[in-house]
């Protein structure tokens, strides 16, 4: 506005001095001895020096283009000031919405709401207006005016369906309405699958639902849109594979454990983690003998303790055959303590007893345990050696007691 204005006076000012010039130039002296001319035009003549016909040309030109630029002026006027009044508007309204997102920063939820509303008629960014004050609403409890601002915000841009659908779904899952959420980031995820913000969304409610075989599917995704960092999608693999396995397992049937265990990618079956709880399923559920060639395989590839253990506590029509396998794993650990523990528990299966002993004895050596300790005894009450047997299982619960009292003393109650 204040540049039109300066522009009516500029134009004004040079519409007067030309007047005033076309008025004074005839009367100057040095017009008079400049040259003549006459125009001629029926009976009328007019008579006036070279320069003065010069002057007048170029006041004229002036004049008239002053009075173009004037006349157009004056014709927009009326638009710039429907322009002025807009943007004076539009000024208002981003100041509003300014004051609004500064309350709502502060907490200030009911005063954010009311002033953000306030402006969004007239504001050029009533979308914002309306998601901040759907989110201020949420936060002060008011969730039928969430919802009915979330609806005037997709209404106002309807183009804006994915930040709208975004917008609802967080403040579903901040409410811990986790149906409702899913809802919604199903409805989003036709429109925009590869978002980042929904994917991770859509893993927070899985999670919370305990929808595992779904979370699992989405995982290459998050990895895929980098949604999350690698370590973090590494991380959530194994908790949803590994929830997916215990979820399974309840169901105590070794067909079910094995289509769980199918289903998992198979670079994350590899993980020992894994293995060691698919393993521990199926022998709880009965399938010992079904496993116990690829439980064997894991073990030679992949040296664990938790798989030997597991290993140990397969029941076998053969003992003897399984033993006489667990031993060709001496040949590369040698005397590992586990191991010769392992190996003592096949051998007393098989009715070894003397091997047990020896294994058993050794085992004690390197790392004294109270389930060695155990085993040694039952040895001994096999062979009718009571006492024997009673040293051991006393031993066997000192050490077990000692362990107990270490384990309090590192974790005293309230520490």
């Amino acid at each position: 506005m204040e540049a039109l204005k300066k522009q009516l006076i500029i134009w004004s000012a040079v519409l007067l001095a030309a007047v005033a010039a076309a008025f004074l130039l005839p009367r100057l002296k040095l017009l008079q001895d400049a040259g003549y001319v006459l125009i001629g035009w029926g009976r009328w003549e007019i008579e006036l020096t070279a320069l003065t016909l010069i002057l007048i040309f170029i006041v004229g030109f002036i004049l008239f283009y002053a009075a173009i630029r004037l006349t157009a002026l004056l014709i927009r006027l009326p638009v710039l000031l429907r322009q002025r009044k807009a943007q004076a508007q539009a000024d208002a309204a981003f100041q509003r919405l300014l004051h609004g997102l500064r309350e709502a920063a502060e907490g200030n939820w009911e005063q954010a709401e009311k002033v953000l509303i306030e402006g969004a008629a007239l504001s050029g960014q009533a979308l914002v207006h309306y998601l901040t004050a759907a989110r201020a609403a949420h936060q002060r409890g008011a969730l039928r005016q969430r919802d009915e601002y979330l609806k005037k915000a997709r209404e106002v841009e309807p183009d804006a369906e994915v930040a709208v659908k975004l917008t609802e779904a967080e403040l579903h899952v901040a409410n811990e309405d986790f149906d409702k959420a899913l809802k919604s980031l199903q409805r989003l995820e036709k429109i925009a699958p590869a978002n980042a913000q929904a994917l991770r969304l859509m893993h927070q409610v899985y999670t919370r639902l305990g929808k595992w075989d779904a979370l699992t599917r989405l995982l290459p995704r998050l990895r895929k849109n980098q949604a999350l960092l690698e370590a973090e999608v590494r991380l959530m693999e194994l908790e949803a594979c590994s929830a997916l396995l215990r979820e399974a397992a309840r169901a105590h049937d070794p067909k079910t454990l094995e289509e769980a265990w199918q289903k998992i990618p198979e670079p994350l079956r590899k993980e020992a983690d894994l293995q060691a709880i698919y393993f521990a399923a199926m022998i709880e559920a009965g399938a010992g003998d079904v496993i116990e060639p690829e439980l064997r395989r894991t073990l030679t590839r992949h040296w664990n303790e938790t798989l030997l253990v597991l290993y140990g506590t397969l029941e076998l029509p053969d003992a003897a055959a399984q033993l006489a396998h667990a031993e060709t794993w001496r040949k590369r650990h040698g005397d590992d303590p586990i191991l010769l523990r392992v190996l003592g528990k096949l051998a007393l299966r098989a009715g070894e007893l003397d091997k047990a002993e020896d294994y058993l004895t050794r085992s004690l050596e390197k790392q004294p345990a109270a389930e060695t300790y155990r085993l040694l005894g039952d040895l001994f009450l096999r062979r009718g050696e009571s006492d024997k047997a009673a040293e051991c299982y006393r031993r066997g619960l000192m050490l077990a007691s000692k362990a107990v009292i270490e384990e309090v003393e590192a974790h005293p109650e309230g520490g």
